[in-house]
């Protein structure tokens, strides 16, 4: 009887000192936290705005552009060649202004979102750190598809198993 309560009590001891030796491990899907924060509206409301306007622009380029065509073309027959041909070079650089023009807007807007959307990348992080610690997480892992681990306070092995490789 004595050797039975006596494995039991080695077999709980064992277990006990296995469940408290383990990691705690959580989640969280940082990309829904982040869009769901109230500051992401407001970032999205500058960039819409900021979309607007380059919209704007561009749209009203490319009326003048469509403009002086239709009017060289209806033209071109009452012109010499050489306005003409200086006029097909004047369109075909208005064209391309207005391609380089959307392509350096592209990167502004997204310049700006990434600028807009870095400091609330890290309020988030640093609120998810601090829940994390103060629950007693050792690890926090991205729930978000790709993502990765936010939090590692858990044992890091490099240096024993480097100990174990023998460098």
């Amino acid at each position: 009887m004595n050797y039975i309560k006596l494995l039991v009590s080695v077999a709980f001891i064992a277990f006990s000192t296995i469940s408290y030796t383990q990691s705690k491990v959580a989640h969280i899907d940082s990309q829904s936290l982040i869009s769901q924060m109230p500051e992401v509206k407001e970032a999205q409301a500058q960039l819409e705005k900021l979309q607007k306007t380059y919209q704007t622009e561009i749209e009203a380029s490319m009326k003048e552009y469509q403009t002086k065509s239709q009017t060289y073309s209806a033209d071109a027959q009452n012109q010499t060649e050489v306005t003409n041909q200086a006029r097909a070079k004047e369109l075909q650089g208005m064209e391309q202004n207005i391609q380089q023009y959307q392509q350096t807007a592209a990167q502004d807007i997204q310049q700006k979102q990434a600028d807009l959307l870095r400091p609330l990348i890290e309020k988030a992080k640093e609120a998810i750190q601090k829940v994390a610690r103060e629950q007693g997480f050792d690890y926090v892992i991205d729930a978000t598809p790709g993502g990765a681990v936010i939090l590692s306070d858990g044992k890091d092995l490099m240096a024993d198993v480097k100990k174990e490789l023998g460098f």
